[in-house]
């Protein structure tokens, strides 16, 4: 199994990419899909966002009014911090359960925005980014799903920098092309990650007949 971890900013594509790499074969777990599960009306963690941030962060239907909760915390860093404490563990143990299920020779595909906030690099072999500039991403947040400039701004600047972002990559995607040209890229990333796979799987054989360790996720191409 190769376990990637996959990322970008808001508004730069990554839901696109992640969809092309399930095509190719890819298992998928999102972070964000998960995200909203473990605060489904009825469950412990709704239970934890209500008593951290009150009753009118609920719809007339008491499930999570997600667009208030987000004016709420994407503009107040503590805030932010004390949500990220309530979903983050619940998050990361669906993730381990859907991970375990996975095939031994399957490339695992961890969708995580905030991969690089979080310094989650170590815990994948290969980090993928999705890169575009803000400029773009601000234009998708405004003309695609409806934002304000002012929320857009508020919720870019809640995230690492692009710069952060590039700095932790193993393999960018460069989002600011065409939906073709994004097509052929990412079959050239899957290529590559399918054959990491392959690569890991026989290196885990190797070691499991010597006693010898792997390579670490620095060492790997």
């Amino acid at each position: 199994m190769l376990r990637v971890g996959l990322t970008g900013g808001i508004g730069a594509g990554k839901s696109e990419v992640s969809r092309l790499l399930v095509e190719c074969g890819a298992v998928l777990i999102d972070a964000d899909r998960i995200a909203r599960e473990v605060v489904e009306p009825g469950t412990p963690g709704l239970a934890e966002v209500v008593a951290a941030f009150g009753e009118e962060v609920l719809t007339g239907d008491g499930a999570l009014d997600r667009p208030k909760l987000g004016s709420v915390v994407f503009a107040d860093k503590e805030r932010l911090g004390v949500l990220n404490s309530i979903v983050h563990p619940l998050v990361r143990a669906r993730s381990a359960e859907l991970e375990q299920a996975a095939a031994e020779d399957a490339v695992v595909v961890h969708d995580v925005p905030l991969l690089t906030e979080n310094g989650l690099a170590p815990l994948y072999d290969l980090v993928v980014v999705v890169d575009a500039d803000p400029a773009t991403q601000l234009d998708r947040l405004v003309r695609l799903r409806g934002m304000t400039e002012e929320d857009a701004r508020a919720r870019m600047a809640a995230q690492a920098t692009r710069e952060q972002r590039l700095e932790i990559a193993d393999i960018v995607i460069d989002n600011d092309v065409p939906l073709e040209d994004l097509g052929r890229r990412v079959k050239e990333v899957w290529d590559e990650l399918a054959r990491g796979a392959r690569g890991v799987r026989e290196a885990r054989g190797a070691r499991g007949a010597t006693g010898e360790q792997g390579p670490s996720r620095g060492s790997q191409e």
